[in-house]
């Protein structure tokens, strides 16, 4: 699996794990994203899947990296996808 597709991946289970905003976003803590045992067998480096969608603006979270048991709680949030012009 390519860079693009383990983003792609990432996205759908922050999705699945997380909780929608009114606008459109998830927000899901990374301690779920790391506990979570269909992640865990789908991203060999979750930690670097995550920094290559924060490269790619696909969603955010405060600080560079993010490690099991200290950033447990921190937030991460799925942009909403682009409105479409009409």
């Amino acid at each position: 699996m390519n860079v693009e597709e383990e983003v792609e991946r990432l996205k759908e289970e922050i999705k699945r794990l997380g909780n929608l905003q009114p606008d459109g976003s998830y927000k899901v803590k990374f301690g779920v994203l790391f506990h979570d045992d269909k992640c865990a067998n789908i991203f060999e480096a979750l930690v670097g899947t995550l920094r290559a969608a924060k490269k790619r603006k696909a969603l955010t979270f405060d600080g560079e990296l993010l490690l099991q048991g200290v950033h447990d709680n921190v937030e991460i949030t799925l942009k909403p996808p682009p409105v479409a012009d009409t």
